[in-house]
């Protein structure tokens, strides 16, 4: 799972940014200003481009397959798994795939994977987290990170296991990751095994913990660097609403 390399952004750069995209057909084209969403992927042009971010990402940037002349990887669990995706004009520049089915990518790597995670758990697998090159900045990140956390609610998942590469060990570990087991993997597409729970998200004193709690943006919403106001959570609305206690 190669993750970008984060930079603060600046109010501005939170939804819009200047770049140059690719089409589907692989030319370029500009992109000026142009707004990323995020959300579930359901299209058939979004699941081309998938399989084309895959096939970049870990056949050309990260040697875990062989290459084809077609230039498309497919995942062996694609039918089982739910993408998160960035799209800005049309064109997917940020994707991860979720699944809750067991057996993980992970149990075919490491025997007996239960004893290396907390029990009483309902866990997903997080697999193929990739950006385009052009979009490796913390709005696409963080924004996936997002959706990502809606879709877990929504499912019920309070723990998510990876194979995070070791180029990003350290990003990984700042979010509240935990390492366990051997590497895996083999060459220059080695990964760590990791987990992390809803707890240890929303207890790191970061941007993390506003992307757990449901206060990042969605999709379209503008996103404030600010110092204040802060965006505040369902919880806190709900608590707020509540009658009054005399203090009698």
């Amino acid at each position: 799972m190669p993750a970008p390399t984060i930079h603060a952004p600046g109010p501005e750069r939170a939804t819009r940014s200047g770049v140059t995209a690719t089409r589907g057909d692989g030319t370029a084209a500009d992109a000026p200003d142009a707004a990323v969403s995020f959300r579930i992927a359901r299209e058939p042009w979004e699941f081309d481009q998938i399989h084309r971010l895959n096939y970049q990402t870990f056949v050309n940037e990260i040697p875990q397959h062989q290459p084809n002349a077609d230039g498309m990887l497919v995942d062996r669990f694609h039918e089982q798994n739910t993408y998160v995706i960035a799209v800005r004009d049309r064109r997917v520049v940020g994707m991860l795939a979720v699944r809750g089915e067991r057996p993980f990518s992970l149990d075919r790597k490491i025997p007996d994977l239960d004893r290396y995670i907390p029990a009483g758990r309902k866990a997903c697998e997080v697999r193929l987290l990739a950006t385009a090159p052009d979009s490796r900045h913390g709005t696409v990140f963080y924004g996936l990170l997002g959706e990502l956390a809606r879709h877990a609610r929504e499912r019920g998942y309070d723990l998510a296991v990876i194979s995070g590469t070791v180029r990003q060990a350290k990003l990984y570990e700042h979010m509240g990751f935990t390492a366990f087991g051997p590497v895996v993997g083999s060459g220059d597409a080695l990964y760590q095994p990791m987990y992390l729970t809803v707890e240890t998200l929303r207890s790191r004193g970061n941007a993390t913990q506003a992307v757990v709690d449901g206060a990042a943006a969605r999709p379209g919403e503008p996103l404030n660097f600010l110092p204040g106001p802060v965006p505040i959570t369902a919880r806190v609305h709900a608590a707020f609403a509540r009658p009054a206690v005399s203090h009698r």
